[in-house]
């Protein structure tokens, strides 16, 4: 061990309250940095990851930011609904090899319904091309026998949480939408939803966590979403009309239209072929989006928030920095003496330039690994409630290489603010050390 590293931290251990409070305001500072770089790389792979195996997202004419929204994460509206005869077309195509249609426009307790079919759990695919999986029940029936058979609902692993749904439990279903403008319901922001509480859904499956908008819907049938509006006319009940759950198999209960369609096509290469021949579909204006490209234009739009949530988190470790060196350079008022001994000893300037540097590269590498600890204890405490409340799987694995660079950048930046200390140090002489000031 050199005797300058020795020394630093023999002077280290002579101020450990000075140095504690130091350490602990890197390590703070640290710990907000990579937290928010982390939050920022899982928000992104979670959000990217939502839907996968998809190639094609058809829904009415719109942006395609806006179809990917309302559609895979179900926010928002959606500008008009696609006619039936377009899906089928669609779904004839010789290059499309399975079609989900989805219906989207009713809510329970401030959760989206999705109107599907059962192929949904057999194509649907998130992560790294990870299907769908059940912690209790089945999916709703395929091809209803009965007329209970209609009226089953597969729920979300948030949605079961939230309000202690179990297999058996029956649940109503509600009009409407949060954001929809068609009131509002329970626990969707304090509107009231006209209820179909005439038609109860029984609840014959819950969905595994998955991470993505599906832990907090509900999906249930197309024929389902038919028979609770088979007495509906113009977004209201038919007044004087009352038609029994036991009786909605007497009608046509095929739907008329629907919200979008994911879609998956027998060979990749045609993704760009389908797409036009969607685009220009003569019989319905229609839009066919590319769900990874629209991701990435979808992130593009909210980097800027992402960049300057970084920035501020950057300032917050130059703050933690230049307070470390505040802290030396107060004390070096009350080591003059100590430096004084040091040169009359026989160290060098340099000598004493290079104990004053050691130590703020201490104070930082120790700042460094405990913001490290703080980092990695906070994302053990706080992942289970991140992944329950907001989707948000968070990783608990090594810094990667942009953390790592994060890192080197604060040791190094904290190397070139030791040098204001240590330059003062330097030019601190003989004669100033020892000279008795009143």
């Amino acid at each position: 061990m050199s005797p300058v590293f020795a020394l630093s931290l023999r002077s280290i251990a002579n101020r450990r309250l000075s140095v504690a409070l130091t350490v602990v305001a890197v390590a703070l500072a640290v710990a907000l940095l990579l937290g928010v770089e982390r939050l920022r790389n899982d928000a992104r792979a979670g959000f990217a990851q939502t839907l996968s195996g998809t190639d094609l997202v058809v829904g009415a004419r719109s942006g395609p930011v806006q179809l990917l929204l309302y559609s895979v994460f179900h926010l928002g509206n959606a500008t008009n609904n696609v006619s039936w005869a377009s899906i089928e077309h669609v779904a004839g195509l010789p290059q499309v090899k399975w079609l989900v249609p989805i219906a989207l426009g009713d809510s329970h307790r401030g959760h989206r319904v999705v109107g599907t079919s059962a192929a949904f759990f057999t194509h649907y695919r998130h992560g790294a091309g990870r299907a769908l999986a059940f912690a209790a029940g089945r999916p709703f029936a395929e091809a209803p026998a009965r007329a209970e058979d209609i009226f089953e609902v597969v729920i979300g692993a948030e949605v079961a949480a939230r309000h202690g749904y179990e297999i058996g439990q029956r649940i109503v279903l509600s009009h409407g939408s949060v954001g929809s403008g068609i009131g509002g319901g329970g626990d969707g922001g304090g509107l009231r939803f006209a209820e179909h509480a005439d038609k109860p859904f029984t609840i014959v499956g819950i969905l595994a966590r998955s991470g993505t908008p599906l832990d907090r819907a509900l999906l249930v049938s197309l024929e389902g979403i038919e028979a609770i509006h088979i007495d509906w006319l113009g977004g209201a009940p038919m007044p004087g009309v009352k038609i029994a759950p036991e009786h909605v198999r007497k009608f046509d209960l095929r739907p008329k239209s629907v919200t979008a369609a994911l879609v998956g096509l027998h060979s990749r290469t045609a993704v760009f072929r389908v797409q036009r021949q969607i685009n220009t579909y003569a019989g319905e204006a229609l839009t066919a989006i590319l769900p990874g490209a629209t991701l990435q234009e979808l992130w593009g739009l909210v980097g800027i928030a992402e960049q300057a949530l970084l920035a501020v988190s950057a300032l917050v470790v130059a703050v933690g920095l230049a307070g470390m060196i505040a802290v030396v350079v107060a004390s070096l008022g009350e080591r003059r003496r100590e430096l004084a001994i040091l040169r009359a000893l026989g160290a060098s300037p340099r000598q004493v330039f290079a104990l004053l540097a050691v130590e703020s590269v201490l104070l930082a590498l120790a700042g460094i690994a405990v913001g490290l600890a703080l980092l990695y204890g906070s994302g053990a405490a706080l992942a289970p409630w991140l992944a329950s409340q907001h989707g948000l799987q968070l990783s608990l694995g090594w810094p990667t290489t942009g953390e790592w660079r994060l890192l080197a950048a604060v040791l190094v930046a904290s190397l070139l603010a030791s040098l204001v200390p240590a330059l003062r140090a330097y030019r601190y002489s003989l004669a100033d050390g020892m000279t008795i000031r009143v």
